[in-house]
């Protein structure tokens, strides 16, 4: 049998400028295929035969297009050596740019979006600027996009080529761009609808007939139809006329919505923990058509270590008006810091509003029963409250799940203004405020501030859940779930008063580990029964973080100056 080749062992010496030098040793297959045990003396007279056309082509992507290169492949010994000395020339730059339009874009009124004049301003490549394959590419993507996105959603390229001039160093740069018909949104057509009413898809529409063509009002309407619960697959799209015109008054594209239905009724098991309440078991049943009516019913029960909730709730399908009702009885169970709260309530909830801004007004009838450990003992209360909450919630980030720039914003106001079914009058006013700021490329600064105030004579016969404490995860890291508030006996109840601040920079590990991040904070706050009272205490401490695709995860450890211990702390994102 004829002998196997022999595998060489070889080093490739690179004499070009730095920046030339690091591009080629990071993308030029000589230095990949180094150590490989396939490569023997002939393979790698072929890499080496091969590496200029390489070169050549990667020097090209990034603006040189008259490179001289030479090459020599030695061998001393058992060793070989691959010597190559570049000398990329200069770079070429744009020289001309003719961008030309046609289709109806050409027809339409220079006042309708988007504009031609607007589109060539925007286009990045301009004289002067050195001319690489991946911004060429860039930039006509973008310009197809944006073109997409309103009015045209059949644009494309009719011509793209570039004009490279060795010689001179100067590119002509050609672009041709056939717009397509104008299109115009049209009735609604719905496909797969067989358990639900009609109005469960009809009174999400967002789309008027007649209106523009707008992407972003197709994929606004498949995300509130997604978000109802009704449906396991949701497309929305227009449907342009195969035989359509560049006559922008003709072109009507229906609205066509297709749905493939969930089940009509499913039960949900979970388990975990949290570094706040314990381990955690929760059952959920679910029917989403009662009574034929599109109103769900939803059973839950979460059984926690230190919280036990059972809901019974009815959903009510969304109004015409974007409008979400719902009623709910619950019981609650909570024992935190030697205090133990029952509470019975039933409410009436309404909500509108998209996610970058919700609104909603809850009115609660609720009683409860407060046992709270102090020096003699256990000491019993009851209440009752008759109580209305208003909350307003922006969400102005530039990603909802894993944000690096903008802020989230939650404000309510509420409370019980008169003895009516209430054991005590009170007013109560909550805010809390997250902002994102990039520094640099790889670091985001964190911000967090919540505040919040309760005016009453007193803090007895107020609803434990409207109280303030602080302490846990998203709160005061370093120390314990609801741990800081107003010391009553051997137990810590809520007060009147909150206030909490926390700075935390994340450094992102990109782009080597870009879903990863470390991160280093401080948190400052306390909650109290009195202004005065609400003296600072201070956690600090280090975490990691990981963009995960249901948000950012968080680990903490942190260090509770006052209480002087140190806690691990474990969250999913920003609870807004």
């Amino acid at each position: 049998m004829p002998a196997l080749a022999q595998a060489v062992d070889y080093e490739v010496e690179i004499d070009a400028p730095e920046g030339v030098k690091i591009f080629l040793t990071e993308n030029l297959a000589l230095f990949k295929w180094r150590g490989n045990e396939r490569v023997d003396a002939e393979q790698l007279r072929r890499l080496v035969d091969a590496s200029k056309a390489e070169i050549e082509t990667l020097l090209a992507a990034d603006g040189f297009y008259a490179p001289t290169i030479e090459e020599k492949l030695e061998q001393v010994g058992g060793k070989w050596s691959v010597r190559i000395k570049v000398e990329p020339g200069k770079l070429v730059r744009v020289a001309e740019v003719k961008l030309d339009f046609i289709g109806a874009i050409a027809k339409v009124p220079e006042t309708e979006s988007p504009k031609i004049a607007d589109l060539r301003a925007d286009w990045p490549l301009v004289k002067d600027d050195v001319f690489r394959q991946s911004t060429w590419e860039a930039a006509k993507k973008k310009l197809i996009e944006d073109l997409i996105v309103v009015r045209y959603p059949q644009a494309a390229l009719a011509e793209s080529r570039a004009e490279v001039n060795v010689e001179t160093g100067l590119a002509t740069l050609v672009v041709k761009v056939d717009s397509g018909p104008a299109v115009t949104f049209g009735d609604l057509m719905i496909n797969g609808l067989q358990r639900y009413p009609r109005s469960t898809v009809v009174n999400l529409n967002p789309i008027r007939p007649g209106r523009t063509y707008r992407q972003s009002q197709l994929l606004e309407y498949q995300r509130r139809l997604q978000d109802t619960g009704y449906f396991m697959r949701v497309d929305v799209s227009a449907e342009v006329p195969a035989d359509a015109t560049i006559d922008a008054d003709k072109t009507v594209a229906p609205v066509v919505v297709t749905v493939d239905e969930h089940k009509l009724q499913r039960v949900e098991l979970g388990a975990g923990y949290s570094t706040n309440t314990g381990a955690r078991g929760q059952v959920a049943y679910e029917r989403l058509n009662l009574f034929d009516t599109a109103i769900k019913l939803k059973v839950t029960s979460l059984l926690e270590t230190k919280k036990q909730v059972g809901t019974v709730g009815f959903v009510f399908p969304s109004s015409d008006e974007g409008v979400r009702d719902s009623v709910a009885t619950t019981y609650q169970r909570e024992d935190v810091q030697n205090e133990v709260t029952r509470t019975t309530a039933i409410s009436a909830t309404r909500a509108w509003g998209r996610p970058v801004w919700e609104r909603s007004i809850t009115l609660l009838y609720g009683r409860e029963r407060k046992d709270v450990l102090g020096d003699g003992g256990i000491s019993s209360t009851f209440s009752q409250t008759l109580s209305a909450n208003f909350s307003s919630t922006w969400r102005r980030t530039d990603n909802l799940l894993s944000p690096t720039r903008g802020y989230l914003l939650n404000l309510q106001a509420g409370g019980a203004p008169v003895k009516l079914l209430s054991s005590t009058r009170f007013a109560r006013v909550y805010g809390k405020i997250t902002g994102y700021f990039p520094m640099g490329e790889s670091n985001t600064l964190i911000l967090r501030g919540e505040a919040g105030a309760i005016a009453a004579d007193t803090r007895n016969g107020i609803p434990a859940d409207y109280l303030f404490r602080a302490g846990g995860d998203q709160s005061m890291r370093g120390y314990g779930y609801q741990q800081l508030g107003v010391r009553d006996g051997a137990a810590v109840v809520g007060g009147r008063y909150l206030a909490v601040g926390s700075a935390e920079v994340v450094h992102w590990l990109a782009p080597r580990y870009q879903n990863w991040g470390v991160a280093a904070f401080v948190d400052a706050g306390n909650a109290a029964d009195k202004p005065s009272d609400l003296k600072p205490v201070y956690g600090y401490g280090l975490g990691a973080r990981w963009k995960s695709p249901v948000g950012v995860i968080n680990l903490d450890v942190a260090y509770g100056q006052q209480v002087r211990e140190t806690r691990l702390h474990f969250s999913l994102g920003e609870s807004f």
